[in-house]
């Protein structure tokens, strides 16, 4: 039986253990799209990530530890769906510059959702108080927005651009 949520400090203790079950997941599904990534930028972006969410973990630790809670997670299953979905992306049979534009889609619908989640737990933070809780999840938070930046730059100025001439170069081979 899930437990009762009697006041905002319940509801931030819960989405912490929410925030902090995906971010291991996250850690454990980055490799796979280092892996599946065919551009140097985008392999780069990821790696750097992975070293981010590592640090952002470490936060979230010291955040359990300022409440004086266990860190442990709470199973997430929006970031459940969003790797499995990610998952099967990757298994699609794809040009290598269109799988990038994919495993850029796949990882920005991540970022969101951490983005939202960071947002609220720095909001119940702040509002009970806790302000360095509030100081730790606002560098996740601000880690996550510069993420979600970068890869949509990526997207625009080099990924989705190579996916699109790759679109343009199959339609010449096949009119040929």
């Amino acid at each position: 039986m899930a437990t009762k949520l009697k006041s905002l400090d319940d509801l931030l203790v819960h989405e912490l253990q929410d925030i902090y079950d995906a971010e291991g997941q996250i850690v454990k599904a980055l490799p796979r799209m280092i892996k599946a990534a065919s551009h140097p930028e985008l392999q780069a972006a990821f790696e750097e990530h992975l070293e981010q969410t590592e640090g952002q973990i470490e936060r979230l630790d010291q955040a359990f530890k300022l409440l004086g809670i266990p860190a442990k997670g709470r199973k997430c299953a929006g970031m459940t769906g969003l790797i499995e979905e990610g998952k099967k992306m990757m298994e699609e049979d794809a040009d290598p510059a269109v799988m990038d534009a994919a495993l850029i889609a796949a990882a920005q619908k991540i970022e969101h959702y951490e983005i939202a989640s960071y947002g609220c737990v720095c909001t119940y933070a702040e509002m009970l108080g806790y302000d360095q809780v509030h100081d730790l999840l606002g560098q996740n938070l601000e880690e996550e927005e510069t993420t979600d930046e970068r890869l949509t730059v990526l997207a625009e100025s080099v990924i989705n651009v190579e996916a699109e001439d790759a679109d343009d170069l199959e339609e010449e081979e096949t009119s040929r």
